[in-house]
C-alpha cells in the first residue's frame, strides 16, 4: 500500500504543481475553472509538499497566503459565489503554517490567526464558520478544534488547549449512532441540516482524529471508531459508498469523500484493524478515478441511471423536512446524477442558477450540469492522503 500511496500522491501533486505561477518572490495556485484563488487550496498542497519532504514553491506560496491575511487575523472563504472571513479557513490556513514553522516561519500571521480562531467561538465548542453560515457545523468545530490543539502543542499556550477540548466534547456530544450530522442548529438555513452525510462524516472525522493526535482523549477514540463503523456501513464491498445512506445534497457523491474517508479508517486502525481494509477499498477507488485532477464528483455510468432514482428518492427521504423541501432535494439528487455522468474541461453553470432564481433558493455552491476537473477536491485529497500515509507509516 506504501507504493500505491506514494504514486498516487506525486502523480497528482505533480498535476497541481503544474498549475502553479511564479510572481515575483510569491507563488499562487491558479483554478483552471474558475477565475478564483483559493486560500484553502493553497494551504490544503503546501501541507502535502512538506510532508513529502518539501518543495521550492512552498515558501513562495505561503508568502502569497501571508499576503491575503486580514487586519483580524482571518483568512477569506474565497468561493464562486462569496469571499468573507472564515474561521475555517483560517484555522486550515493556521494549521498549514504551522506544518511549515520550522522552515518557513510566520509567527505574527499565526499568532493572530490563532487569535480569530479563539474568538469566533461563540458557545462552548462551537466556532462560527462566518457571518453568512451561522449554522454549528460539527465539522467546521472539529476543523478550529484541530488547528488550536496544535498550535497549543506548540506554543504551551492553555487557552488554545482548552477551547480544542471544548470543541472536541461539543463533536463527540452531538454524535448519535455513530453519526455526525451536519450542522446541529438552524442559523442562517432554512431547516437544521442535522442530516448524516458520507463526505461530512469524513471530514468531521478526519480533523477530529487531528485534534486528538494532541488531546489523547480516550473518548474521542471510542467516538471515532463508532464513527468509523457507520462510515464502514456505508460502504459496499467494492469500495463504492451508498449515497442512499447520505442526506446532504450539497455534498452528495462528492470525489473527496473517499480521500477522507481513507484517512480517518487509517486513523481508526490504530484501535480496530478492520478498518484497513476499508482504507483499502477507499484507496482502490481513487487509484481507479484520479489520474490528474480529481473530478468533481464520483463518477458514474448512464446504464445505471435508472437505478440511481432509487437511490435519489431514498436520499430525499432522510430526516423531518416539509413535501416541498423533499421533493427539491430529490430533484437536486436527481441534477446531480446527471451531472456526475456527463464530462467538460468547462462548467456551465446558467441552468442551475435560473433554477435557484424561480425557487426563490440560495445556494452556497454551484452546480454544472456536467462533472469537471475539480482543484478544490483534489487540493482536499492532496491533505488527507499525505496525512494518512503519517499515520499509517507507510511513507
Amino acid at each position: 500500500m506504501d507504493e500505491r500511496l506514494t504514486s498516487l500522491l506525486a502523480r497528482v501533486t505533480g498535476t497541481v504543481r503544474e498549475l502553479a505561477v511564479v510572481d515575483g518572490e510569491t507563488a499562487y495556485i491558479r483554478d483552471p475553472v474558475f477565475p478564483i484563488i483559493r486560500n484553502r487550496v493553497h494551504a490544503e498542497v503546501c501541507k502535502a509538499m512538506l510532508r513529502a519532504g518539501g518543495d521550492p514553491l512552498v515558501g513562495p506560496i505561503l508568502d502569497y497566503v501571508a499576503g491575503c491575511q486580514n487586519p483580524d487575523g482571518s483568512w477569506n472563504e474565497v468561493h464562486v459565489n462569496y469571499n468573507e472571513p472564515s474561521a475555517l479557513i483560517t484555522a486550515f490556513v493556521g494549521d498549514a503554517l504551522l506544518e511549515a514553522a520550522d522552515r518557513y516561519p510566520h509567527e505574527e500571521a499565526l499568532r493572530k490567526a490563532r487569535d480569530f480562531v479563539l474568538a469566533s467561538e461563540k458557545r462552548p465548542g462551537y466556532f462560527l464558520k462566518s457571518a453568512q453560515y451561522t449554522a454549528d457545523h460539527l465539522n467546521v468545530d472539529a476543523s478550529c478544534g484541530a488547528f488550536l490543539a496544535r498550535y497549543a502543542e506548540r506554543y504551551g499556550d492553555e487557552e488554545a488547549r482548552a477551547a480544542a477540548l471544548r470543541a472536541a466534547e461539543n463533536v463527540v456530544g452531538h454524535q448519535r449512532d455513530g453519526v455526525y450530522p451536519y450542522a446541529v442548529d438552524r442559523g442562517t438555513y432554512p431547516y437544521v441540516f442535522d442530516l448524516p452525510c458520507v463526505h461530512y462524516q469524513g471530514v468531521t472525522m478526519y480533523y477530529l482524529a487531528k485534534m486528538n493526535e494532541v488531546l489523547h482523549d480516550d473518548r474521542v477514540d471510542r467516538s471515532l471508531v463508532e464513527g468509523a463503523r457507520w462510515l464502514a456501513a456505508a460502504q459496499r464491498p467494492d469500495g463504492r459508498f451508498d449515497w442512499s445512506k447520505s442526506g446532504l445534497s450539497f455534498a452528495y457523491y462528492l470525489s473527496g469523500a473517499y480521500a477522507f474517508a481513507q484517512a480517518s479508517f487509517v486513523y481508526a486502525s490504530r484501535m480496530d484493524d478492520r478498518y484497513r481494509e476499508h482504507a483499502d477499498l477507499c484507496l482502490d477507488r481513487l487509484e481507479e478515478s484520479v489520474q490528474g485532477l480529481a473530478l468533481r464528483w464520483e463518477p458514474g455510468s448512464w446504464p445505471g441511471l435508472l437505478p440511481s432514482v432509487t437511490t435519489a428518492a431514498r436520499t430525499a427521504s432522510l430526516g423531518e423536512y416539509p413535501l416541498g423541501h423533499r421533493a427539491f432535494r430529490f430533484g437536486y439528487g436527481m441534477y446531480r446524477q446527471v451531472a456526475r455522468r456527463r464530462y467538460s474541461e468547462a462548467v456551465e453553470t446558467r441552468s442551475f442558477e435560473v433554477l435557484c432564481r424561480l425557487l426563490g433558493i440560495r445556494s452556497s455552491t454551484v452546480e454544472p450540469s456536467r462533472n469537471y476537473p475539480d482543484l478544490f477536491m483534489t487540493s482536499e485529497m492532496l491533505d488527507c492522503l499525505s496525512q494518512s500515509a503519517i499515520w499509517g507509516d507507510y511513507t
